[in-house]
């Protein structure tokens, strides 16, 4: 007997390429939590963070309210509590549950929320399949609402890193992953000089860019080089070891003041050895070549400090990055960690491995304007007490990340994939 195909695979049938991105997106992200057992999915490590549970009801919602309720004729809600349950930020769409208790939501289960997943899915394929499918404002909330997706697949692996480093057994979050090689020595770090004067930066073409990256304008560069690679694990240590950490004329006010506060005496995931860290293979030898990961915006200033350099600028990175093609270790490669600069000449690791701070405030372009409604609380909200991150990381996946993307973070955020370049005035 013949068996009616699924909602989902009928997209995949189609060639329509709204329908076959979505589902290719959507089923990344239960990919990713495929291994996770349903108690690793509904704890929560700290208020920064949220269960793996709570990141797939989100995304869904975010679909519901955004397309389905208004595009979809008789549509009926999964269930209307899920409207305050996962709603993160959108206070114009009414109330929500705070963001430090996500982890006490035990009810719905995870299987709830797989069933809200396909109960959406099914939905937006039968909306991607009618006569207002190709309505141009539907496709540029979907294609919001897929980035936004993206967004959250990285937080998912992000987050469970932390909740699995809590864990005093250190488990990995894959024990299948392969031990990848890795060089003793990283490659010689050099700089690239450059002349200054203006360039444009902000998302130029027809692609996909979120509002905080327009509108694209001018801006001044004075001289200044660019080190040609992100600074390594063994570069770092060495940092460490000349007395980074207990050096207070390194560091910026309130940065010595929370690294007094907290003890901070190396990244966040090295073990006290100095010799291994977590990473989301479990336990692993410290790498001395590749690229330093979860530092603060604090330590990356710091060493930059330290080195007798500083952290290069928005500005500054964006217009080295514009003419490169954007390739690298990135969630693609399923490295899941970072990995060491290759030998070519030029910039190298511009995309993925780490996300690196700059020295750049999160504020707005001369001219940008957010978008309408609810929508508008994306991005333009959060421009105050944040700094600029760019280039993506080995968990960002790769047809999400671009030369103009500006991700921010407040600047003692160490749980994320975040590193640093070096750049220098001349």
């Amino acid at each position: 007997m013949a068996v009616a195909p699924t909602a989902l695979e009928f997209a995949h049938r189609r060639t329509a390429t709204a329908a076959t991105r979505y589902c290719r997106v959507r089923e990344q992200s239960l990919q990713l939590t495929a291994e996770l057992a349903v108690e690793d999915q509904v704890a929560q490590s700290m208020p920064d963070a949220s269960p793996t549970k709570w990141h797939l009801a989100h995304t869904s919602w975010f679909f519901e309210q955004f397309l389905l309720k208004p595009q979809l004729a008789g549509y009926r809600p999964f269930d209307p509590q899920f409207d305050f349950l996962f709603n993160s930020y959108y206070q114009t769409l009414g109330p929500m549950h705070q963001r430090p208790q996500r982890g006490l939501l035990t009810r719905p289960t995870v299987a709830q929320v797989l069933d809200y997943r396909r109960h959406v899915d099914d939905h937006m394929v039968q909306l991607l399949s009618g006569a207002n499918a190709e309505d141009a404002g539907l496709l540029a909330t979907l294609t919001l609402g897929l980035n936004h997706e993206q967004q959250h697949q990285e937080l998912i692996l992000t987050d469970i890193k932390h909740l699995f480093f809590c864990n005093p057994l250190l488990p990995a979050y894959r024990t299948t992953l392969t031990a990848l090689p890795s060089r003793q020595a990283a490659a010689p770090l050099n700089f690239i000089e450059h002349p200054g004067g203006l360039c444009e930066i902000g998302a130029a073409g027809n692609g996909f860019c979120f509002d905080n990256e327009t509108p694209r304008h001018q801006t001044l560069l004075q001289p200044h080089a660019l080190a040609d690679r992100l600074v390594s694990n063994g570069e770092y240590l060495d940092f460490i070891r000349d007395g980074g950490y207990t050096r207070p004329q390194l560091w910026l006010s309130d940065g010595w003041a929370l690294r007094c506060q907290q003890d901070w005496q190396r990244p966040l995931y090295w073990l006290e050895s100095l010799e291994e860290q977590f990473t989301l293979r479990g336990v692993q030898a410290l790498a001395p070549a590749d690229p330093a990961s979860h530092l603060s915006f604090y330590e990356a200033d710091a060493f930059a400090r330290w080195a007798g350099a500083r952290l290069p600028t928005e500005g500054e990175w964006e217009n080295a990055a514009q003419t490169q093609v954007v390739r690298g270790n990135l969630l693609d490669s399923h490295a899941l960690q970072t990995l060491p600069a290759t030998t070519q000449q030029g910039l190298k690791q511009l995309f993925g491995d780490v996300w690196e701070w700059t020295a750049s405030a999160y504020s707005a372009y001369p001219g940008y304007r957010p978008e309408a409604g609810a929508l508008g609380e994306y991005n333009g909200k959060f421009m105050c007490s944040q700094l600029v991150l760019r280039g993506g990381s080995c968990l960002t996946p790769a047809d999400h990340v671009r030369a103009s993307y500006r991700n921010f973070f407040h600047p003692h955020a160490r749980w994320q994939c975040t590193g640093l370049r070096l750049a220098r005035d001349l």
